[in-house]
């Protein structure tokens, strides 16, 4: 440790797993430099917690950023269609969702982005994966709008633009060119949902172009699979199987899953394994859909599972703000994970786990990792689900996020 002044210090820290024992820490240049008790060390900026929780800062490795907010644009036949006969017609309410794509224009994209990113720099929601539409109907204008508020945020909330074909690449032609014009564009990340698609051969064809042009742009992939209420839908295996023969373990992200609610045990079982293998993560987001992964069961066979927040005020879900505990909240209801080690593996699957899924580097609590920290007003984790309320300070690459500035752009209507 030097003798310089810190940029800043965080006092009276308690760290996860850590009890009742004190900690600080001290960050310089963005990084933490020394945790420990009682740093005395000049600083910038001195945080007291307050003998609060202090915590890497929160992940949210799904949201459809394009779409927030549009739901007073639609009617809700997209979302009844969603929720309707065990999620059997989850691809028709895609196409109903579509109708708000006829009017895409990043010019008031940019605004609903906007705001959702502030929520997310107020709520200590500090690394998305953004999803934004790619056919003929969205264009790339979702994508063009999304880079935008990514540049716009940079330093405060760490954004990657996924370049997402949601109505398909067989059946919605012209979408391969688009994709590979939005990569080009600087989308960080291939977005897929081959179940869409007509028949197996189709969907094998659109996981092997989401690969192809991955490994053109060296980018990792994000794909919606198997959201049906279906148990014959099985692209998360077909994934899987395409991950391992590309050598792309660990860089396949699997988002939904839904009709794994539905698989028999025996092939679960045999899923599993393979999970594994190709080291596929999957994001669930059991508030969205009457189905979801089998999440305990995942976590018990050693796959990792994070939450995302998916939607915020669109054709499928009507709340949402960016709120990640909130989002760990709900799904202790829905999985009846309300025991203490479950209640600490559901903070991990916004935090540690998360981060996993997402590769990001340097993430963590520790010297040497990225300072991007949230020092909260509850002392232990399960009081901060409880309450999920915005954290007492958020720490964003080193600095004090300004909570009054995000507070003003989180307000509807401004621009």
């Amino acid at each position: 440790m030097t003798s310089e002044v810190l940029d800043l210090l965080v006092k009276n820290a308690r760290l996860p797993g850590g009890g009742d024992a004190l900690s600080d820490i001290a960050i310089s240049g963005g990084i933490i430099t020394e945790i420990g008790p009682l740093i005395e060390i000049d600083a910038r900026a001195i945080v007291d917690a307050r003998r609060n929780l202090v915590t890497p800062s929160y992940v949210n490795a799904h949201l459809h950023l394009c779409k927030v907010w549009t739901l007073p644009m639609m009617s809700e036949a997209a979302i009844e269609a969603y929720h309707a006969k065990g999620m059997s017609e989850a691809a028709k309410a895609i196409d109903l969702a579509a109708a708000v794509k006829a009017n895409y224009d990043a010019s008031w994209i940019i605004p609903n982005a906007r705001r959702a990113m502030a929520l997310a720099a107020l709520h200590g929601n500090l690394h998305i994966r953004g999803f934004a539409d790619v056919d003929s109907k969205a264009r790339l204008e979702g994508v063009k709008a999304l880079i935008a508020v990514r540049e716009e945020f940079r330093g405060i909330v760490d954004l990657q633009v996924v370049a997402f074909a949601q109505d398909g690449l067989i059946r919605e032609p012209g979408t391969e060119a688009l994709m590979r014009e939005a990569m080009a564009m600087g989308a960080d990340v291939v977005g897929g949902i081959p179940w869409i698609e007509a028949n197996a051969a189709d969907a094998e064809a659109h996981i092997k172009f989401c690969f192809d042009l991955a490994a053109e742009f060296d980018t990792d992939i994000s794909m919606l699979l198997d959201d049906v209420g279906d148990a014959s839908m099985k692209t998360l295996e077909a994934m899987a199987r395409e991950a391992l023969a590309r050598g792309y373990q660990g860089q396949a992200l699997a988002h939904h899953c839904r009709a794994m609610a539905l698989y028999p045990d025996d092939y679960l079982g045999e899923l599993m394994p393979l999970l594994r293998q190709a080291r596929i993560s999957v994001v669930s987001d059991p508030h969205t859909g009457p189905l979801h992964a089998r999440v305990r069961e995942l976590l018990a066979g050693g796959v990792n599972v994070c939450l995302g927040q998916d939607d915020i005020s669109d054709a499928y879900y009507p709340f949402g703000r960016n709120n990640m505990p909130e989002v760990a909240f709900l799904a202790s209801h829905l999985l009846w994970m309300t025991r203490e080690k479950e209640i600490a593996t559901l903070y991990e699957m916004i935090t540690t786990r998360a981060a996993e899924a997402m590769n990001l580097r340097n993430y963590g609590l520790k010297a040497g990792c990225a300072a991007n920290l949230v020092v909260l007003d509850q002392p232990i984790v399960s009081e901060a689900l409880r309450f999920h309320t915005p954290p007492a300070a958020v720490i964003s690459h080193g600095r004090l996020v300004d909570a009054e500035k995000m507070r003003e752009l989180a307000q509807p209507g401004h621009d």
